[in-house]
């Protein structure tokens, strides 16, 4: 048998490995999402190849993926056994308490250390909110409602409590999608970013702590409410 000739490259290009770490993020985020918008039942068994087949890829991106889930508590994994949602009401809950304190501090912040063009930059930004509502444009009340809360944590200066709040981004994104289909929840988050944004213009550091914690936990019942139902079951 003849033996191979040596070359110097080989016949299937090695894959970046930022594209691999790229689709694990995906998967990571879309199962992420999907457990916290309720679309699998608490308790529910979770199959990977079936997980994989709805989404596309191979079972070890879900795997890896479940695996970080298990950390953040979305997940329960039981060797030999299977792998089981494990987000309800009750950590729905837990999570908009959490916002509501680290938003509500960061807004009681930046009501002490916000200049004269972050408060400008507020009002601006109810303005345009004001325009969106009005004509009920909801992709656009999507961004400008991050946009809003973004100014709020800038202004604040608080880099640690910021970082410490990210780690609920997707929460809050999803909350945020969700309700703002509403036009009567649309009108009630334009009046509280209204009284966030006064009170951190006139330098009320309680009042903008209050409202802005005030803000987060009402919304985070009505995600709730919309995501399990009033008897805290996950609709699918």
């Amino acid at each position: 048998m003849r033996a191979k000739p040596k070359s110097n490259h080989a016949r299937i290009p090695t894959l970046d490995p930022g594209l691999i770490r790229g689709l694990a993020k995906h998967v990571e985020e879309a199962l992420r999402e999907a457990i916290i918008a309720g679309r699998f039942q608490p308790g529910e068994k979770l199959n990977e190849r079936q997980l994989a087949s709805e989404l596309g890829v191979s079972t070890t991106p879900i795997k890896e993926a479940l695996q970080r889930l298990q950390i953040d508590g979305l997940v329960r994994i039981e060797p030999r056994r299977g792998i089981y949602a494990k987000f309800d009401a009750k950590q729905a809950g837990e999570m908009s308490l959490a916002r509501a304190a680290l938003e509500g501090m960061i807004a009681r912040q930046a009501a002490t250390n916000a200049t004269g063009k972050d408060i400008e930059a507020l009002e601006q930004a109810v303005g345009r909110m004001r325009e969106a509502t009005k004509k009920g444009n909801v992709a656009k009340l999507i961004a400008l409602n991050k946009e809003f809360h973004g100014l709020i944590q800038r202004a604040s200066g608080c880099t640690y409590l910021v970082t410490l709040q990210e780690g609920l981004h997707i929460y809050e994104r999803l909350s945020r999608v969700a309700l703002l289909g509403s036009a009567a929840e649309r009108e009630c988050v334009l009046r509280e970013h209204k009284a966030i944004a006064v009170a951190i213009g006139q330098r009320d550091a309680e009042q903008a702590e209050r409202r802005m914690r005030d803000h987060v936990i009402r919304s985070g019942r009505q995600h709730i409410c919309l995501a399990f139902g009033e008897n805290g079951e996950s609709k699918t």
